[in-house]
Protein backbone atom coordinates (compact mmCIF):
# COMPACT_ATOMS: atom_id res chain seq x y z
CA UNK A 1 0.00 0.00 0.00
CA UNK A 2 1.66 3.38 -0.82
CA UNK A 3 0.28 6.73 0.79
CA UNK A 4 -0.40 9.51 -1.15
CA UNK A 5 -1.80 12.10 1.71
CA UNK A 6 -4.70 13.89 0.72
CA UNK A 7 -5.21 11.63 -2.75
CA UNK A 8 -5.42 8.98 -0.79
CA UNK A 9 -3.91 4.92 -0.67
CA UNK A 10 -3.08 2.79 -3.73
CA UNK A 11 -4.03 -0.61 -2.49
CA UNK A 12 -2.76 -3.19 -5.41
CA UNK A 13 -5.93 -4.77 -5.22
CA UNK A 14 -8.78 -6.53 -7.64
CA UNK A 15 -10.79 -3.23 -6.89
CA UNK A 16 -8.24 -0.84 -7.33
CA UNK A 17 -7.01 -2.69 -10.83
CA UNK A 18 -10.79 -2.60 -11.88
CA UNK A 19 -11.17 0.82 -11.43
CA UNK A 20 -7.65 1.72 -12.86
CA UNK A 21 -8.73 -0.26 -16.13
CA UNK A 22 -12.54 0.90 -16.12
CA UNK A 23 -10.94 4.50 -15.88
CA UNK A 24 -8.66 3.94 -18.99
CA UNK A 25 -11.66 2.32 -20.86
CA UNK A 26 -13.71 5.25 -20.33
CA UNK A 27 -11.40 7.90 -21.06
CA UNK A 28 -10.94 6.26 -24.22
CA UNK A 29 -14.54 5.84 -25.13
CA UNK A 30 -15.65 9.82 -24.17
CA UNK A 31 -12.54 11.05 -25.33
CA UNK A 32 -14.60 11.30 -29.05
CA UNK A 33 -16.61 13.78 -28.41
CA UNK A 34 -14.85 16.14 -26.93
CA UNK A 35 -12.13 15.93 -29.29
CA UNK A 36 -14.49 16.59 -31.98
CA UNK A 37 -15.34 20.03 -30.22
CA UNK A 38 -11.98 20.43 -29.75
CA UNK A 39 -10.51 19.89 -33.57
CA UNK A 40 -13.61 21.87 -35.34
CA UNK A 41 -12.78 25.34 -32.30
CA UNK A 42 -9.52 25.25 -33.56
CA UNK A 43 -9.25 24.53 -37.23
CA UNK A 44 -9.92 27.89 -38.03
CA UNK A 45 -6.81 28.71 -35.92
CA UNK A 46 -3.71 29.38 -38.14
CA UNK A 47 -1.15 26.06 -37.80
CA UNK A 48 1.17 27.59 -35.86
CA UNK A 49 -1.60 28.06 -33.15
CA UNK A 50 -3.13 25.23 -33.55
CA UNK A 51 -1.33 23.19 -31.12
CA UNK A 52 -1.48 25.60 -28.32
CA UNK A 53 -5.28 26.07 -29.08
CA UNK A 54 -5.47 22.22 -28.12
CA UNK A 55 -3.50 21.79 -24.82
CA UNK A 56 -4.83 25.06 -23.66
CA UNK A 57 -8.64 24.29 -24.01
CA UNK A 58 -7.95 20.44 -23.38
CA UNK A 59 -6.39 21.89 -19.89
CA UNK A 60 -9.03 24.40 -18.80
CA UNK A 61 -12.00 21.86 -19.63
CA UNK A 62 -9.99 19.15 -17.77
CA UNK A 63 -9.14 22.01 -14.85
CA UNK A 64 -13.17 23.12 -15.15
CA UNK A 65 -13.90 19.04 -14.90
CA UNK A 66 -12.44 18.46 -11.70
CA UNK A 67 -14.71 21.55 -10.05
CA UNK A 68 -17.70 19.88 -11.65
CA UNK A 69 -16.67 16.19 -10.24
CA UNK A 70 -18.06 17.75 -6.78
CA UNK A 71 -21.28 19.23 -8.21
CA UNK A 72 -21.88 16.45 -11.04
CA UNK A 73 -24.54 14.04 -9.41
CA UNK A 74 -26.31 17.20 -7.84
CA UNK A 75 -26.45 18.39 -11.87
CA UNK A 76 -27.61 15.53 -13.02
CA UNK A 77 -30.55 15.80 -10.97
CA UNK A 78 -31.80 19.20 -11.29
CA UNK A 79 -34.40 20.00 -14.40
CA UNK A 80 -33.48 21.42 -17.66
CA UNK A 81 -30.18 22.04 -16.72
CA UNK A 82 -29.16 18.71 -18.93
CA UNK A 83 -31.86 20.25 -21.52
CA UNK A 84 -30.15 23.49 -21.73
CA UNK A 85 -26.94 22.14 -21.84
CA UNK A 86 -28.14 19.62 -24.94
CA UNK A 87 -29.32 23.07 -26.55
CA UNK A 88 -25.95 24.87 -25.75
CA UNK A 89 -24.32 21.62 -27.88
CA UNK A 90 -26.58 21.99 -30.82
CA UNK A 91 -25.60 25.46 -31.43
CA UNK A 92 -22.19 25.21 -31.03
CA UNK A 93 -22.79 22.26 -33.47
CA UNK A 94 -24.03 24.75 -36.41
CA UNK A 95 -22.04 27.07 -35.89
CA UNK A 96 -18.86 25.11 -35.97
CA UNK A 97 -20.17 24.12 -38.76
CA UNK A 98 -20.98 27.19 -40.68
CA UNK A 99 -17.50 28.52 -39.73
CA UNK A 100 -16.05 25.39 -41.29
CA UNK A 101 -17.64 23.89 -44.08
CA UNK A 102 -16.38 22.85 -47.01
CA UNK A 103 -18.40 25.12 -49.56
CA UNK A 104 -17.27 28.22 -47.77
CA UNK A 105 -13.81 27.04 -47.44
CA UNK A 106 -12.86 30.23 -49.15
CA UNK A 107 -14.78 32.53 -47.19
CA UNK A 108 -13.56 30.78 -44.01
CA UNK A 109 -12.20 33.63 -41.22
CA UNK A 110 -9.90 32.12 -38.85
CA UNK A 111 -10.84 32.80 -34.67
CA UNK A 112 -8.24 34.17 -32.31
CA UNK A 113 -7.25 31.79 -29.71
CA UNK A 114 -8.93 33.06 -26.68
CA UNK A 115 -12.15 32.37 -28.95
CA UNK A 116 -11.48 28.89 -30.04
CA UNK A 117 -10.31 28.03 -26.29
CA UNK A 118 -14.03 29.84 -25.48
CA UNK A 119 -15.84 27.43 -27.47
CA UNK A 120 -13.75 24.55 -26.02
CA UNK A 121 -14.46 25.16 -22.51
CA UNK A 122 -18.17 26.29 -23.00
CA UNK A 123 -18.66 23.08 -25.19
CA UNK A 124 -16.73 20.55 -22.63
CA UNK A 125 -17.86 21.86 -19.55
CA UNK A 126 -21.79 21.34 -21.16
CA UNK A 127 -20.82 17.86 -22.29
CA UNK A 128 -18.47 16.55 -19.64
CA UNK A 129 -21.43 16.24 -16.49
CA UNK A 130 -21.74 12.39 -17.60
CA UNK A 131 -17.87 11.58 -18.33
CA UNK A 132 -17.39 13.61 -14.68
CA UNK A 133 -19.74 11.45 -13.35
CA UNK A 134 -18.30 8.12 -15.17
CA UNK A 135 -14.61 8.63 -14.04
CA UNK A 136 -16.22 9.18 -10.31
CA UNK A 137 -18.25 6.00 -10.09
CA UNK A 138 -15.09 4.05 -11.48
CA UNK A 139 -12.54 5.35 -9.16
CA UNK A 140 -15.02 4.47 -6.04
CA UNK A 141 -14.09 7.51 -3.73
CA UNK A 142 -10.43 7.04 -4.47
CA UNK A 143 -9.31 10.29 -5.10
CA UNK A 144 -6.12 9.10 -6.49
CA UNK A 145 -8.47 7.31 -9.40
CA UNK A 146 -10.56 10.58 -9.79
CA UNK A 147 -7.84 12.59 -10.61
CA UNK A 148 -5.84 10.04 -12.46
CA UNK A 149 -8.89 9.56 -14.79
CA UNK A 150 -9.40 13.18 -15.05
CA UNK A 151 -5.87 14.24 -15.53
CA UNK A 152 -5.63 10.88 -18.23
CA UNK A 153 -8.17 12.43 -20.43
CA UNK A 154 -6.17 15.31 -21.39
CA UNK A 155 -3.42 13.18 -23.90
CA UNK A 156 -6.46 10.94 -25.11
CA UNK A 157 -8.15 14.27 -26.31
CA UNK A 158 -5.06 16.03 -27.32
CA UNK A 159 -3.96 13.58 -29.86
CA UNK A 160 -7.09 12.38 -30.94
CA UNK A 161 -8.56 16.50 -31.28
CA UNK A 162 -5.47 17.04 -33.35
CA UNK A 163 -5.35 14.08 -35.91
CA UNK A 164 -8.96 15.17 -36.32
CA UNK A 165 -8.46 18.43 -37.00
CA UNK A 166 -5.24 17.70 -39.30
CA UNK A 167 -7.78 15.37 -41.14
CA UNK A 168 -10.43 18.00 -41.70
CA UNK A 169 -7.78 20.09 -43.65
CA UNK A 170 -7.53 16.96 -45.99
CA UNK A 171 -11.07 15.79 -45.87
CA UNK A 172 -13.57 18.44 -45.25
CA UNK A 173 -16.45 15.77 -45.20
CA UNK A 174 -14.86 14.97 -41.60
CA UNK A 175 -16.68 18.33 -41.13
CA UNK A 176 -20.25 17.23 -41.79
CA UNK A 177 -19.87 13.54 -39.44
CA UNK A 178 -18.18 16.09 -36.58
CA UNK A 179 -20.93 18.80 -36.29
CA UNK A 180 -23.80 15.11 -36.97
CA UNK A 181 -21.60 13.74 -33.41
CA UNK A 182 -22.28 16.96 -31.74
CA UNK A 183 -26.10 17.27 -32.91
CA UNK A 184 -26.40 13.36 -31.47
CA UNK A 185 -24.88 14.29 -28.43
CA UNK A 186 -26.84 17.53 -28.03
CA UNK A 187 -30.28 15.71 -28.85
CA UNK A 188 -29.26 12.89 -26.04
CA UNK A 189 -28.56 14.89 -23.14
CA UNK A 190 -32.11 16.97 -24.22
CA UNK A 191 -34.38 13.67 -24.23
CA UNK A 192 -32.39 12.50 -20.79
CA UNK A 193 -33.12 15.41 -19.16
CA UNK A 194 -34.80 14.81 -15.81
CA UNK A 195 -38.33 16.88 -16.80
CA UNK A 196 -38.54 15.07 -20.23
CA UNK A 197 -38.22 11.41 -18.61
CA UNK A 198 -40.20 12.83 -15.66
CA UNK A 199 -43.16 14.32 -17.43
CA UNK A 200 -43.26 12.16 -20.98
CA UNK A 201 -41.47 9.23 -20.63
CA UNK A 202 -39.95 8.85 -23.53
CA UNK A 203 -40.06 5.56 -25.25
CA UNK A 204 -36.52 3.93 -26.36
CA UNK A 205 -37.37 4.42 -30.25
CA UNK A 206 -38.22 8.15 -29.50
CA UNK A 207 -35.34 9.08 -28.15
CA UNK A 208 -33.25 7.57 -30.75
CA UNK A 209 -35.66 9.27 -33.35
CA UNK A 210 -35.03 12.79 -31.83
CA UNK A 211 -31.14 11.70 -31.89
CA UNK A 212 -31.53 11.00 -35.48
CA UNK A 213 -33.07 14.19 -36.25
CA UNK A 214 -30.62 16.53 -34.82
CA UNK A 215 -27.97 14.38 -35.91
CA UNK A 216 -29.26 15.51 -39.53
CA UNK A 217 -31.04 18.71 -38.49
CA UNK A 218 -27.27 20.31 -37.46
CA UNK A 219 -25.92 19.86 -40.69
CA UNK A 220 -29.59 20.98 -42.77
CA UNK A 221 -29.62 24.10 -40.51
CA UNK A 222 -26.12 25.15 -40.91
CA UNK A 223 -26.70 25.24 -44.75
CA UNK A 224 -29.56 27.25 -44.39
CA UNK A 225 -27.97 30.11 -42.63
CA UNK A 226 -24.78 29.48 -44.63
CA UNK A 227 -27.36 29.87 -47.59
CA UNK A 228 -28.99 33.01 -45.68
CA UNK A 229 -25.94 34.75 -44.49
CA UNK A 230 -24.18 34.54 -48.52
CA UNK A 231 -27.55 36.14 -49.68
CA UNK A 232 -27.45 38.58 -47.10
CA UNK A 233 -23.80 39.36 -48.06
CA UNK A 234 -24.69 39.27 -51.86
CA UNK A 235 -27.41 41.88 -50.86
CA UNK A 236 -25.03 44.12 -48.84
CA UNK A 237 -22.31 44.16 -51.59
CA UNK A 238 -24.90 44.90 -54.56
CA UNK A 239 -26.00 47.90 -52.73
CA UNK A 240 -22.79 48.92 -52.46
CA UNK A 241 -22.32 48.93 -56.05
CA UNK A 242 -25.06 50.79 -56.85
CA UNK A 243 -24.96 53.90 -54.45
CA UNK A 244 -22.31 55.45 -56.65
CA UNK A 245 -23.74 54.77 -59.68
CA UNK A 246 -27.05 56.72 -58.59
CA UNK A 247 -24.98 59.35 -57.29
CA UNK A 248 -23.05 59.69 -61.03
CA UNK A 249 -26.03 60.06 -62.83
CA UNK A 250 -27.34 62.56 -60.50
Amino acid sequence: MIDLGILGTIEFTTEFFLGFVSIVIIDLILAGDNAVVIAMAVRTLPREQRRKGIILGAGAAVALRVILTFFAAQLLVIRFVKFIGGAVILWIAVKLFMEGAPAEESERKARTLMQAIWVIMVADITMSTDNVLAVAGASKGNLFLLIFGLGLSIPFVVFTSGLLASLMDRYPVIIYIGAAILGRVGGEMMMTDPFIVDTFHPPTWLQYSVEAFFTIGVIVAGKILLKWKRSKEELAAGETVEIPRSQKEE
